[in-house]
C-alpha cells in the first residue's frame, strides 16, 4: 500500500489539483474541505493510516494554524506541509514554530511538492525507526510500534494487546522472519512488567550439555569450567518476561526441567542445594508445528499444553502485502541514515517488483534486501537494478505461467465482478506481471479458446478504466496516457458511446 496523504483545502479546485499531483507521485490522497474535517479524520480510526498532511493555511473557521495547534494538543506527530498564497517571512516562521515540517507557496510546482512530501515521509520513517529501536532497547516497545497496515496483523496485535494485560503464557507461532520477537517485546512493553527485564534466549542455539546451566544457572565449581557462579536466564528475568525463542528445538531432557520450573515457579541451579523462587512471565515462539512434534515424540505433551495457553499465529509477509510498502519506507530510512547515503525513495517499478515477490524469508528477507539495495544505490532513488536476485527469480517464475480461462465473460460495467481469467505463475509469485486489478483480470482467451483480438482487449481495458475511476473521463484519459478527445473517439469507434453515464449510474446504485 502506498503512503496516504491528507489534502486539506477549502478551495475544491486546489484540492483536486493537489490530489492529482499526489496521485502522480505514487501516493494515495484523502481530501478534507475544512480544518475541522481534517481533525475528525486524524482523530478517527483512519487517522493511523495517514502519513502526511498538505494543509492550506488560510481557511474559514479552523485555519491551518488552528489545525496545527489541535494536532499538538492531541499529541499527533503526523508531518504537515503548509501551503498558502502568502509567503512572507513572518508567515513561514509562524507555521514552522507551530509544528509544520515544510512550507510551500501557491501555486506549488509538482517538483517542489514532490520533494517536500518525499522529505517529510522519509523523516517520519526515520524518526519512527529510531523511536522503535530505543523502545526495544528500553523494553517499552508497544503494539503501536509494530509496522503494519494489514487487517490480518491488526487482529493479531489486538489479541496480543489482550494477552499483555495478563500473566498468561503466550506461544507465538509463525514462519522464520515474520517478527515473532518484536511481538514478544511489544507484549512485554504493553504489560505491567515493562519496567522489569525482558530476557530473550534462543533455545536452538544452546549446546545440549549447557542448556540447564544457561536457563537455571550453576554454582561455582559445579562442573569443569564453572569458575564463576552464574545466575541463569530465569533469575535474570525475575519480575519481568522470559522469551524462549525456538522453544521447539529444546532437547527432551531439558524439556522435563523446563516443565518443572514452569509448574513450581522455581529453578534449581546446577550444583545448588536449594531451589530459587522466580516470578517470570513466559512468552515462547516457534516456527515448528509443535502438535506434530508431540505426536512424533519430539516434544513433551505436558510441556506443550503448559506453553500453548494463549497461541498467537503471525501470518507470513506474502499474506499481508499491504505491509510491504510501509516496511520498505522504514527500512530505507534507517539504512540510509546508518550508511550515510542520501537514498530517499524507491522507484515505482522497483516497488512493484517487491510487491510481486512472495518473500519466503518474510520481513527479515525484505529488510536484508533493502539493506543491500541501499549499499548498491548510486543516486537518491532505488531502482529495479538494485534487486537483481529478486528480478531474476520473478523472471524464472514467469516462464512457468499458466493461463486459466473462464469461458463466459459477462457484458457488465461492473468489471470487478468478472469471473477472473488470470495469468498466474505456478507459485503465484508475480502478481505484478499478471493482467489483474482489484481482484479482476483481463481475459486473454475467448469462449472458443482462441486469443482475443486487440480491439476486444482495448474495449475491455477502456470499460474497466471507466468503471474503476467512476466515470471521471479526464482521469481515465490521463491514466491511459491518451488525450480526452482521443478517448471519446475510441469510445465511438468501439461502440462504447454512453458507457461513462451507464457506469456512473451503476456505481451510484
Amino acid at each position: 500500500m502506498s503512503a496516504v496523504v491528507l489534502v486539506v483545502d477549502d478551495d475544491p479546485v486546489q484540492r483536486r489539483l493537489i490530489e492529482g499531483m499526489v496521485s502522480r507521485f505514487g501516493y494515495r490522497a484523502i481530501l478534507a474541505e475544512s480544518g475541522d474535517a481534517a481533525i475528525r479524520l486524524l482523530s478517527g480510526p483512519q487517522g493511523a493510516t495517514i502519513d502526511c498532511l498538505v494543509l492550506d493555511l488560510v481557511m474559514p473557521d479552523l485555519d491551518g494554524l488552528g489545525v496545527l495547534a489541535r494536532m499538538r494538543e492531541a499529541g499527533l506527530d503526523t508531518p504537515v506541509i503548509v501551503q498558502t498564497a502568502q509567503g512572507g517571512i513572518d508567515t513561514v516562521v509562524s507555521v514552522m514554530r507551530a509544528g509544520a515540517s515544510d512550507f510551500v507557496v501557491k501555486p506549488a510546482s509538482p517538483e517542489r511538492l514532490q520533494v517536500s512530501l518525499r522529505n517529510a515521509l522519509a523523516t517520519k520513517a526515520l524518526a519512527g525507526e529510531l523511536q522503535r529501536l530505543k523502545r526495544s532497547r528500553d523494553g517499552t516497545l508497544t503494539m503501536a510500534d509494530v509496522v503494519t497496515r494489514s487487517p490480518a496483523m491488526r487482529k493479531v496485535l489486538a489479541a496480543a494487546e489482550k494477552a499483555a494485560g495478563s500473566a498468561i503464557p503466550v506461544l507465538i507461532e509463525g514462519e522464520s522472519g515474520v517478527g515473532k520477537e518484536m511481538v514478544a517485546r511489544a507484549i512485554h512493553g504493553s504489560s505491567e512488567r515493562r519496567a522489569k527485564p525482558f530476557v530473550a534466549v534462543n533455545c536452538g542455539a544452546m549446546p545440549e550439555n549447557l542448556v540447564e546451566s544457561i536457563l537455571f544457572g550453576h554454582e561455582k565449581g559445579s562442573f569443569t569450567g564453572a569458575t564463576e557462579k552464574h545466575a541463569g536466564k530465569f533469575v535474570e528475568a525475575d519480575g519481568g518476561t522470559l522469551f524462549l525463542d525456538e522453544v521447539g528445538e529444546l532437547p527432551l531432557p531439558a524439556q522435563v526441567k523446563l516443565l518443572r520450573a514452569l509448574q513450581e515457579s522455581e529453578v534449581e541451579p546446577v550444583g545448588g542445594r536449594k531451589a530459587v523462587k522466580v516470578d517470570v512471565r513466559i512468552v515462547s515462539a516457534t516456527n515448528r508445528d509443535l502438535i506434530a512434534d508431540v505426536k512424533a515424540g519430539r516434544c513433551r505433551e505436558d510441556l506443550f499444553y503448559r506453553l500453548h495457553v494463549f497461541p498467537i499465529m503471525l501470518p507470513p509477509l506474502r499474506q499481508r502485502p499491504e505491509d510491504i510498502a510501509e516496511l520498505v519506507r522504514h527500512f530505507l530510512a534507517r539504512f540510509s541514515a546508518e550508511e550515510g547515503k542520501r537514498v530517499h525513495t524507491i522507484a515505482p517499478h522497483a516497488m512493484q517488483l517487491l510487491s510481486g515477490y512472495r518473500w519466503p524469508g518474510n520481513v527479515r528477507q525484505l529488510e536484508n534486501a533493502i539493506f543491500r539495495a541501499v549499499v548498491l544505490a548510486e543516486g537518491e532513488e532505488i531502482g529495479v537494478n538494485e534487486f537483481p536476485q529478486i528480478a531474476a527469480q520473478l523472471g524464472e517464475q514467469s516462464h512457468d505461467a499458466v493461463i486459466k480461462t473462464v469461458p463466459n465473460v459477462p457484458d457488465s460495467p461492473a468489471l470487478s465482478m468478472w469471473p477472473a481469467v488470470r495469468m498466474e505463475t505456478a507459485a503465484q509469485a508475480a502478481p505484478a506481471r499478471a493482467l489483474t486489478m482489484n481482484g479482476a483480470a483481463l481475459p486473454l482467451i475467448d469462449a472458443s479458446g482462441e486469443v482475443r483480438s486487440l480491439e476486444d482487449i482495448e474495449r475491455d481495458v477502456i470499460r474497466f478504466a471507466i468503471a474503476h475511476y467512476r466515470g471521471q473521463m479526464s482521469e481515465v484519459a490521463r491514466r491511459l496516457q491518451i488525450g480526452r478527445s482521443t478517448l471519446y473517439r475510441k469510445l465511438e469507434g468501439l461502440g462504447l458511446d454512453g458507457t461513462d453515464e451507464k457506469i456512473e449510474r451503476v456505481t451510484a446504485e
